[in-house]
């Protein structure tokens, strides 16, 4: 009689770990805005324009081009009412521009960087380096005057966390909030999307000690949050006429205690370019 043999010992199949979830971002142009003139209720604005693609969700982040929010704070000035300096007048007179955006680009500076033929280049009262002061025809309501032109927010930083608190309130949930401007940058053609102001985020992450794949510390890694997120939303404001001043990002983990858009800017100190 035969005996049946014992069945044969299968090996148990090892261990396989989940395929984490990918990682994935969503960036949504806010549409139906209106064209924003000075006074209107931008909070609201926004709201229902956030409601109008479903709502917010918890790690949001409304981007915002700085036009809406220095024409809802009325941030114009008409050139036709500025009387030059003898200053404004020298400068303009080398740079090739109307003596009138110079005199306002110099109010508006802590002095001028660099200046050449149709180039000027200044440190902005609030700290940033960039071409005159951002003060910028393009896109500016001619109803504000007979040659009106638009200035930065008073405080881009303030103007984000007011903006954020209204928003988050109106939306029940915490939304954060970048006023964003295109920049220029040394060594490198085309502009990019920065962040002028910030709240409900850190604008600068600081990874410094924390490991790298092979359990390194990182020892000077600091990266530009806001500035990396106002980036990613210009590719959909554009820079002409196509109408896409908001733009709300979603999935993304903006952990670590709120920092101002302030701390973007490198102190003089540091700065081995000025």
């Amino acid at each position: 009689m035969s005996i049946p043999s014992s069945p044969r010992a299968v090996p148990a199949a090892p261990a396989v770990e989940p395929e984490p979830a990918p990682a994935r971002l969503d960036l949504v142009a806010l549409p139906g805005l209106p064209l924003i003139r000075p006074g209107d209720d931008l909070a609201g604005l926004l709201a229902s324009a956030v409601i109008a693609v479903g709502g917010a969700a918890p790690g949001d982040v409304l981007v915002l081009a700085q036009k809406i929010v220095s024409k809802a704070e009325g941030r114009y000035v008409d050139l036709a009412a500025v009387a030059p300096s003898a200053a404004a007048e020298a400068l303009a007179a080398e740079t090739d521009k109307d003596p009138r955006l110079v005199e306002v680009i110099l109010r508006e500076s802590r002095r001028v960087v660099r200046h050449s033929r149709h180039v000027l280049i200044v440190e902005h009262r609030c700290g940033f380096v960039m071409a005159n002061a951002g003060i910028d025809r393009s896109n500016v309501d001619p109803i504000e005057g007979s040659d009106p032109v638009l200035l930065l927010p008073e405080d881009a930083d303030a103007s984000a966390a007011r903006l954020h608190h209204a928003l988050s309130a109106r939306l029940g949930v915490p939304i954060a909030v970048i006023v964003s401007d295109s920049f220029g940058r040394p060594w490198r053609n085309g502009t990019v999307g920065v962040a002028l102001g910030a709240a409900g985020l850190p604008a600068v992450r600081d990874l410094r000690g924390e490991p790298d794949l092979y359990g390194r510390p990182l020892r000077v890694t600091e990266t530009g949050f806001a500035d990396e997120i106002a980036a990613a939303a210009s590719l959909l404001m554009g820079q002409g006429a196509e109408g896409r001043p908001a733009v709300l990002v979603r999935g993304l983990s903006p952990a670590g205690p709120p920092r101002p858009a302030t701390d973007l800017i490198r102190g003089s100190t540091e700065d081995l370019f000025r």
